[in-house]
């Protein structure tokens, strides 16, 4: 019997394996070639690997105002420490510098892994979970294909780039927990530092968190006793490859971990100047994705220091015994830049995030009235011009009051705006053209929707529409740039990740003449002086302003500026009701003026005195008539009265019908009341805040309307062939 010839079954069955082992690994190196040979290095980068947040400044672009988006800023290699890299190294990878990009056998143990349905175990290199994270088309799914395409990408990656490159990007993509891409972001999160001042201590704790960051972002218990572990392994592990001493692991000792806390947790007025940024930047095209990844750096028009100083002076004037219906806003801007340097947005942004200053509009009551004077020095007026002031005037089947029905006879324009005289502006008005008023209102920065519903109505000039601070300080800017305007914004720049530059515009355009601006300049100090803006006064520096107070109290102003700075502060309510503080109802010339003053006297410290501008011809009484100081209380009302003595309604004192609110600044002649509602079509829509919305309900139809809202009922009539709405309420001082 033949024990084994060449034609044994045995022999054959060798064969025949050989044949198939061989064939298999043919096909096998045949099927990894082809591998190789389509799975290139992609051309792109996953959005999240790269992405990193925007940082906004305020305006001196070095002080942080807040960070949105992905926590990240990428650094160079070399700004990290060799002690984290080498802590990384004895983590991670220990081979890292020697290997080929790849461990096979840790790549075959997460295939088998994947195959056999059990957790995935680790074994990736540096260079892999680099390219895992860093490179599109990867995704974290386990599967064979994935794990081969990570296997050939990671060959050529090795091939391609350097090790420091491929380590920059692994320390620069990875995440470390507590909400921190990279390890830039680590450092602050961790131990609030910069990563390039990181103790070895320090370093090795990043290190050890890489492998578990949500266990060990803020280990307590036994997670402490875990963590505390993992980061001495890593230190043994520096041991054993060289990086440190023995010596130097002895003397080592587990770092102090900083208490975690919300990336940004605004507070303050914090949240309110990011939500105007963020807006800000979306209007210029900016969107979501490039806002919160596209690393942009951010310097806004804010002031840190004015936006403590507005906040004080809102919270420091008002008694504490303002009911929190009421409410306050501030703006100041620079009329040179129409930058926003300052504002005040609320109490609270956590309870409210509607803020005061920019969303909340209300009646501009009678600061309104600086835009119907320009328009009329723009067009051919003079300070000089006389007007009615007699009280109530008659447009068509309208009467239209003073407050507490005060006549004043025919007086000039000086004294119409000192003594903020309601029916002198409306006759101004109707000799000039109320389109010319809209006109130079528009100009100033008053968008024209919200001067739309009020075109036609003869009491336009006595402020129904509705602005908000924000836009009353900006339209003041412009008197203070002498007619310029330049628009209101809150950025300076933006940076791109690639540093390129993209600075705001500072170019204004004329909104109205020069001697115009400066002409009624001179009026608007005339209302700080001597008038219902006296509260506004400073001391070492001329003011020019505008007190403002709708009917009922409904809305109270004061807007005014010097020659470096407009500022808008308006007090309302939620509900629409008198703003009342201590059971009286305030007034333009009160707390808002008196907030103003506060705020200013801080803005305006150490700056230097500017004067305004000498009015046409002024000093030459005969030029303007009654407006020189010597005649100011002459007889102006034609009855034969000798005012040459200040009577009570001029100088702020409270008349029969008013009352002072104690240490405030008492109503002026031109305040409520006013007369009976008289209006007879529903009242419209306001848009004035409601309760946390700022969706306030619609007003009453007639004079005295009361809402801070825009349109007010119907009772439409005709004034020289121009509609006019009877429902806008008159406007008090």
């Amino acid at each position: 019997m033949l024990k084994g010839g060449t034609g044994s079954p045995r022999r054959k069955l060798l064969r025949i394996t050989l044949v198939v082992f061989g064939v298999g690994l043919i096909s096998a190196i045949g099927l990894l070639g082809v591998v190789w040979a389509i799975t290139p290095i992609p051309d792109s980068t996953q959005p999240r690997a790269t992405a990193q947040g925007s940082v906004i400044y305020y305006r001196d672009g070095k002080t942080v105002l807040a960070r949105q988006g992905v926590n990240r800023k990428s650094v160079a290699l070399d700004k990290v420490p060799q002690s984290l890299r080498n802590a990384v190294i004895a983590a991670e990878n220990r081979s890292f510098y020697e290997d080929q990009g790849v461990s096979l056998s840790g790549t075959f143990r997460a295939m088998w892994s994947t195959v056999s349905g059990q957790q995935l175990q680790g074994g990736s290199t540096i260079t892999q979970q680099m390219v895992r994270n860093y490179y599109s088309g990867l995704s974290q799914e386990r599967s064979i294909i994935r794990k081969l395409k990570e296997v050939m990408i990671s060959l050529k990656v090795d091939q391609s780039k350097s090790k420091d490159w491929v380590l920059e990007q692994y320390l620069n993509t990875i995440y470390f927990g507590r909400g921190a891409d990279g390890v830039q972001a680590a450092a602050g999160a961790y131990f609030g530092k910069d990563v390039s001042k990181l103790t070895l201590a320090q370093g090795a704790y990043l290190a050890a968190v890489i492998q578990q960051p949500s266990r060990f972002a803020d280990p307590q218990g036994p997670d402490l006793y875990a963590a505390r572990d993992r980061w001495r392994s890593v230190i043994d592990g520096m041991v054993a490859t060289g990086a440190i001493t023995s010596q130097e692991a002895a003397e080592v000792t587990f770092p102090t971990l900083r208490k975690p806390k919300a990336i940004f947790a605004p507070k303050g007025q914090e949240g309110y100047m990011l939500d105007q940024v963020t807006a800000e930047l979306k209007s210029r095209g900016y969107t979501d994705e490039v806002i919160n990844q596209g690393g942009l750096k951010i310097v806004s028009t804010f002031d840190k220091n004015l936006m403590a100083a507005a906040e004080r002076a809102v919270t420091s004037v008002l008694p504490e015994g303002t009911p929190k219906k009421v409410r306050t806003g501030l703006a100041a801007v620079d009329p040179a830049t129409g930058e926003v340097v300052a504002f005040y947005g609320g109490r609270s942004y956590t309870a409210n995030k509607f803020d005061n200053s920019f969303s909340a509009k209300v009646q501009a009551g009678s600061t309104f009235k600086a835009y119907t004077l320009a328009a009329a020095l723009d067009n051919g007026f003079g300070l000089d011009t006389r007007v009615n002031g007699n009280s109530p005037l008659r447009i068509a089947s309208a009467d239209i009051p003073n407050s507490g029905g005060y006549s004043y006879g025919e007086i000039n324009l000086v004294k119409a705006t000192q003594s903020s005289v309601n029916t002198a502006f409306v006759d101004l008005a109707q000799k000039v053209g109320l389109n010319k008023v809209v006109k130079v209102a528009e100009g100033a920065g008053i968008p024209a929707d919200q001067l739309d519903p009020h075109r036609g109505a003869a009491t336009l000039p006595l402020g129904v529409a509705s602005v908000s601070a924000v836009q009353n300080a900006s339209g003041f800017a412009s008197f203070a740039a002498e007619g310029i305007h330049r628009e209101a914004h809150v950025i300076r720049s933006v940076t791109d990740a690639e540093g390129n530059v993209v600075k705001s515009s500072t170019k204004g355009k004329r909104a109205f003449g020069e001697q115009a601006a400066i002409d009624a300049t001179y009026a608007l100090t005339q209302v700080v002086e001597g008038g219902t803006g006296s509260g506004a006064r400073l001391y070492d520096r001329p003011v020019a302003g505008k007190t403002g107070t709708t009917d009922e109290s409904a809305a109270v102003w004061f807007a005014g500026f010097t020659p470096q700075l407009a500022v808008a502060v308006d007090m309302f309510r939620d509900d629409n009701k008198p703003v009342t503080v201590n059971g009286s109802a305030l007034y333009g010339g009160s707390y808002p003026a008196q907030i103003w003053r506060a705020f200013m006297t801080e803005a305006m410290e150490g700056k230097p005195v500017k004067e305004f501008k000498e009015p046409s011809n002024y000093g030459y009484s005969d030029s303007y008539g009654d407006y020189a100081p010597e005649d100011e209380y002459g007889d102006q009302q034609g009855d034969g009265q000798d005012r040459s003595t200040p009577g009570p309604e001029e100088t702020g004192t409270p008349g029969p019908d008013q009352s002072a609110t104690p240490g405030q600044e008492t109503p002026g002649p031109d305040q409520p009341p006013v007369p009976e509602d008289t209006g007879e079509g529903p009242g419209g829509p306001g848009d004035g805040p409601g309760p946390g919305q700022g969706d306030g309900p619609g007003g009453r139809g007639g004079v005295d309307g009361g809402d801070r809202g825009g349109d007010r009922g119907a009772g439409d009539f005709g004034v020289e062939g121009l509609g006019h709405r009877l429902g806008d309420p008159v406007q008090g001082d």
